[in-house]
Order: C-alpha cells, then sequence, then structure tokens
C-alpha cells in the first residue's frame, strides 16, 4: 500500500490541480462545465464535504460530499450524497480508492447523517464497505406529438384536472430556490415517495440559474424544470400534488411539441405521468441503479416514515464491522407510521433475522426479505417476521437527481 495521506480539501488548495485530476478521471470538461464543477468543488471545499488523498503533495484522488435530504414514505432523512470520486490513473490498483471511501464515510457519520447514498461506476469497492443496490433512476422517451392531448380524468374520479388552465404558471428564477426547494419536497412527502432528495440552496440557486433551464411554477404547489437538446426536450423534473397543477404543467412541456422530435427525462416507475398519455408511446429507454448505506441504524430507522397501517414489534441482529456501532441485537418497532430501533441486548428473542450493512441497506429500500436471503445477504428468521418485515419497509424507491 502506498503512503498516502488522506485530508479535507480547503479553499487555499490547487483547485486548477484538482480539476485536472477530474479531467483525467472521467474526461474533460467543457468550458460551459467548467464553472459548475469548480463552484461545487469550492463551496464543499468551504464545507469540509471535500476529501482529497495526496501523495508527496500530488493529488491522487478525491471524493465529495453533497448536503441532501432524502424522503421516505413521507419523512425526510438527512443523507450525505457521495459523487466524484476518482483516483489519478497513475495511481490505481493501490488501494488509494478503498482508503480514501473509509475515511469519507467516517466524514460522513462524524457530520451526523444517517444515510449515504452513491451511483457506482464499479461495485465491489463500495460493496466491500457496505453500500448496496437500493434503488432506480429511470429515463422515459415519447414522441413529442403523443403529448399534445393527455387522457382526461377519469368520470369516476372527482377533481380530476379538468381546470388545469385555470392554475396560474409564472416562471422560476434562482431567487426562488427555497420555494423551489418546498415545493419539491412537499410534493415527495405528501406522495409518500421513497428515495427521491432535495438539495441545499446553493447547488439548488445554481442549477436554477443555469441559462439553458427553463423552470415554472404552477399555482402554489406545482414546479417544472427542463431544456432543449437539440430539437428535443429533456425534462428535468415535474412536481405536483393536485391534478390540475400536474396538468398545468404537462401543458406548458406539451405546447412545445409542435416543434420538439421527443421528450425525455427521469421519472419513477409510478410517476403520474405514464397514466396521462393517450397511448403506449412511452418508454423506459435507460435505467441507473443507485447504492444506499446506512451509516447510523438506529437514527435511520427513526427518520424513516413506514405504512401507518403497519404495527410490528420485531427481533433484528445486525453484524457491521465497518460502523460497529450498528452491531448488535435490536427490537425494531413500527407503530403508527414511524419506527425505532432499540438495543436488545440480554433478551432472548427467537431466530431474529441477522443481516450485513448489505442486507440493511436494501431491506431499508424495501427489498423483500425472500430475494435477500436467495442472494445470501440474510439469514435466520421466520416466515412470519420476514411478511413483517416486507410490510413495514415496503417501498419502490427511485431519484431523479444525479450528483
Amino acid at each position: 500500500m502506498t503512503d498516502v495521506e488522506i485530508r479535507p480539501i480547503t479553499v487555499d488548495d490547487d483547485f486548477a490541480a484538482q480539476l485536472d485530476l477530474s479531467e483525467r478521471a472521467f474526461g474533460l470538461l467543457s468550458e460551459q462545465q467548467k464553472p459548475s464543477w469548480l463552484y461545487l468543488a469550492r463551496l464543499r471545499a468551504s464545507q469540509g464535504l471535500l476529501l482529497g488523498a495526496f501523495i508527496d503533495g500530488t493529488p491522487a484522488g478525491a471524493a465529495m460530499v453533497h448536503d441532501m435530504r432524502q424522503y421516505w414514505l413521507g419523512r425526510a432523512v438527512r443523507l450525505a450524497g457521495v459523487g466524484a470520486v476518482k483516483v489519478a490513473p497513475e495511481f490505481r490498483g493501490r488501494g488509494i480508492g478503498r482508503t480514501l471511501m473509509t475515511e469519507l464515510l467516517n466524514l460522513i457519520a462524524d457530520r451526523g447523517y444517517p444515510l449515504t447514498a452513491l451511483y457506482p461506476a464499479t461495485m465491489p469497492i463500495y460493496r466491500s464497505l457496505g453500500w448496496e443496490l437500493a434503488g432506480a433512476k429511470d429515463q422515459f422517451t415519447i414522441p413529442a406529438r403523443s403529448l399534445l392531448a393527455l387522457r382526461a380524468p377519469d368520470e369516476a374520479a372527482r377533481g380530476g384536472g379538468e381546470g388545469h388552465r385555470d392554475v396560474p404558471i409564472r416562471r422560476a428564477t434562482p431567487a426562488d430556490v427555497a420555494t423551489v426547494i418546498k415545493v419539491i419536497g412537499e410534493s415527495h412527502r405528501v406522495a409518500r415517495d421513497a428515495g427521491p432528495l432535495t438539495w441545499d440552496e446553493g447547488p439548488a440557486a445554481q442549477w436554477l440559474g443555469s441559462e439553458d433551464l427553463f423552470s415554472y411554477f404552477a399555482g402554489d404547489d406545482g414546479f417544472a424544470a427542463y431544456r432543449w437538446d437539440d430539437r428535443s426536450l429533456w425534462v428535468e423534473r415535474v412536481h405536483a400534488r393536485t391534478p390540475e397543477t400536474l396538468r398545468a404543467l404537462w401543458s406548458v412541456i406539451a405546447s412545445h411539441c409542435s416543434i420538439a422530435n421527443d421528450v425525455s427525462g427521469w421519472a419513477s416507475p409510478h410517476d403520474p405521468f405514464w397514466w396521462l398519455t393517450q397511448e403506449r408511446d412511452a418508454t423506459v429507454t435507460r435505467r441507473v441503479m443507485w447504492m444506499l448505506r446506512v451509516v447510523d441504524a438506529a437514527a435511520a430507522i427513526a427518520g424513516r416514515g413506514f405504512p401507518p397501517g403497519i404495527s410490528a414489534s420485531l427481533p433484528l441482529e445486525i453484524h457491521d464491522k465497518v460502523r460497529p456501532a450498528n452491531s448488535g441485537h435490536w427490537r425494531l418497532t413500527v407503530a403508527d407510521g414511524q419506527g425505532t430501533l432499540t438495543p436488545n441486548d440480554g433478551v432472548s428473542s427467537p431466530a431474529p433475522l441477522t443481516l450485513g450493512p448489505r442486507g440493511l441497506a436494501a431491506l431499508y429500500a424495501g427489498i423483500p426479505v425472500a430475494a435477500l436471503r436467495l442472494s445470501g445477504l440474510a439469514s435466520g428468521g421466520t416466515q412470519a417476521t420476514d411478511a413483517a418485515m416486507d410490510a413495514a419497509f415496503a417501498a419502490s424507491p427511485y431519484m431523479v437527481d444525479s450528483f
């Protein structure tokens, strides 16, 4: 193992050298992309959330943490979004990446984040430290003409959104960043979504100020943002809490459909978009998987939302060598839409469900216990406790953000 110094990158470090490291690891950035990269790097450095690996003072690797909130069935949990993990080509294969990620995980724990997530370029190193696949980011594509007429609301539905033309529409600007974050978060909370995120204000305001981004509010509960990509539209996000607002926002997007060839974007498998189109013209054209790691098991359970009709008290045994505070015998209690994880040491519990950190992350994300057993991520328990765990953690996690 090469002697390597792992330390926070500060605002006094050489960011030209860091940019060079990033481009050698991931490829050249365009002149339009560089200011955004430098902004995020300097911001996270000022927050102590950019970690670097150095060999004899030379940048050998780096990783960044983003301060986020992740929504789990109506509740927001603090999440450390890990991005820009890289090792210089000339230093690869020497264990620097694992050392860097181990220290980054310690930093995340010290900052009090119960959860951390990332998009892996390769998975073995992350799995060895307790991350596991948890959800997806799906790209849809639909011919633009298919959005010219949205499907009418079902006659049996009340308040089905026929009055969408009366919903006021206005442009959103970087000055609206706090309202944008609130509208997005409220839409996820009300929908009891699992997995999607909200960012902190700095990066969100920078995104809203992008020259090629067009963003709109609809009423007081809706927000949409999209870009032109040559002759096509790329929908960054559409959020609404009422049918009227949702239709108003999609009508704004659809108003371009006499010019655009097709419309693409990120959407969840259960996004209302799929039920608004007339025909089966929309398809999933790309899927990207993301990984989750439970950093503080008790805090993660306390922060998560659970199905309100589920009541359970279940024994759980966790083995986590990397975060030993998670290890031990626990009692999982779920009631009234909330959960607690309390120590169960010294109490005899027959056949507790036994998990490592990867199994715990997957269970937290709603992966059925049967799948965890077959993949070697769970043991113990009974059919009855498996069913109770599945009911308690039921979720369909997704994201629409990249980081």
